[in-house]
């Protein structure tokens, strides 16, 4: 029963609402390749004992003004938060400094504040190799982190360059947070990564070969990104991704989620809060609509 539910829920996020070529061919596409991924991914959290994510999100847009975050991302983690806190799941939001305040402003409108720490990658003032090879290991540890998730991260392709669907250059203006990533496998305790994306250039998209993204996504042989994850979840926008892996552990759990949760409205009005706080805006058209 649960396994049907949860091809359900995979079905219902897999349309390329966007139209971004996610499933441009029928028979080989981002969508089919890692079918399985979805339930896996909810599986590793939902099994877990005692699971603590670390979930990643901020994908800048550099021609909104001012240059900041989009709106594809926080959300979603902002409802994992949510949901699974209040299930038995830790839950830790990273970003860079400019999306860390929309963060904020969503976490304390939740009334989550309390329990749910906003960090940046790296703090203000610390290098990026302090932090990974330091700040990052002993934080783990504090907070006992068993997963690592990239939510509409964008990552580095085979140049080690990252490239937003139009394929400019982003890599100066977001943390190397891949770097985490490929070192997870390498700790001890061995961190669970999953990723979730909706274009090919996402932090998790390293799991589908390049020539497949290439073959379906518009400039995809320029902006696949390289960085593979444990469990990939490709949706037709990524927070539709977040809300459905929150609703698989869910089920695996036997667990309801508050009705609440599932208000329209107050989706929006949150939203609002982190478009006109944080800022952030449309990943398209770089504008701070809701």
């Amino acid at each position: 029963m649960s396994e049907a539910v949860l091809d359900r829920i995979r079905e219902l996020i897999q349309c390329d609402v966007n139209n971004r070529g996610l499933a441009r061919d029928p028979h080989e596409n981002l969508f089919t390749r890692c079918r399985e991924d979805f339930a896996h991914a909810c599986r590793s959290i939902a099994d877990h004992p005692r699971p603590s994510l670390g979930l990643v999100t901020g994908f800048y847009v550099p021609h909104a003004h001012p240059p900041c975050g989009e709106t594809d991302g926080p959300l979603g983690a902002l409802f994992v938060a949510r949901a699974l806190t209040g299930i038995g799941t830790s839950v830790m939001l990273l970003a860079d400094s400019f999306c860390r305040r929309p963060l904020e402003r969503g976490v304390d409108a939740s009334e989550l504040g309390d329990r749910i720490l906003v960090a940046t990658l790296p703090p203000p003032g610390h290098s990026w190799k302090t932090f990974r090879e330091l700040e990052w290991p002993s934080l783990c540890e504090k907070k006992a982190v068993t997963h690592l998730i990239a939510l509409e991260r964008v990552g580095p392709g085979r140049d080690d360059r990252c490239r937003n669907m139009r394929g400019f250059d982003v890599t100066a203006q977001n943390a190397p947070v891949h770097f985490l990533f490929e070192d997870a496998a390498r700790r001890t305790p061995r961190l669970t990564t999953i990723g979730i994306g909706d274009g090919g250039n996402e932090i998790g998209m390293g799991k589908v070969p390049p020539e497949i993204i290439a073959r379906n996504v518009p400039n995809g042989e320029r902006i696949a990104c390289r960085v593979p994850t444990d469990h990939l979840i490709v949706a037709g926008v990524s927070n539709w991704g977040a809300y459905a892996l929150a609703a698989g552990v869910a089920v695996l759990r036997r667990q309801r989620l508050p009705v609440s949760l599932f208000d329209v409205e107050r989706e929006r009005e949150l939203l609002r809060i982190m478009v006109e706080q944080g800022p952030l805006v449309d990943g398209v058209t770089a504008k701070q609509t809701i």
